[in-house]
């Protein structure tokens, strides 16, 4: 298989990491809103929408430098705003918003990892058809 383009590379790299970038966000603004805070809700952003979390440097120059630098990605979106006062519990709600990220990341990680090991268990089914097609 021939070597893939800097194009192609940035372009298998960003669409995953724009995904996950935004359901991070979201799941922060999800978890407020169930807790008791609209903010994020008023300003749009409990959305998987990655327009808005986009930001320019944090997701789009830095990943990008870094990326054609040292082939290493790190990112990051903007932040959703929490108002901690609108929160039922605010000391307690407060940690469960901030849990609430990690947790959609973690979430993805076993779905992706399951998708892979099917793919991975049919893989040779797949070949198998092509080969006696």
């Amino acid at each position: 298989m021939d070597e893939l383009s800097t194009l192609q590379q940035i372009t298998i790299w960003a669409l995953p990491i724009l995904f996950a970038i935004t359901a991070h966000e979201a799941a922060h603004g999800w978890v407020a809103l169930q807790l008791g805070d609209k903010t994020a809700q008023r300003l749009g952003r409990v959305t998987l929408n990655p327009i808005k979390h986009i930001d320019p440097i944090g997701t789009v120059i830095v990943p990008l430098g870094m990326f054609l630098l040292s082939g290493v990605v790190f990112g990051w979106a903007k932040p959703v705003p929490i108002n901690f006062r609108q929160l039922r519990q605010p000391r307690r709600d407060m940690g469960l918003v901030a849990i609430a990220g990690p947790t959609a990341n973690l979430l993805m990680i076993l779905f992706w990892a399951f998708i892979a090991k099917i793919g991975w268990l049919t893989s040779s089914t797949f070949a198998l058809a092509i080969f006696l097609g």
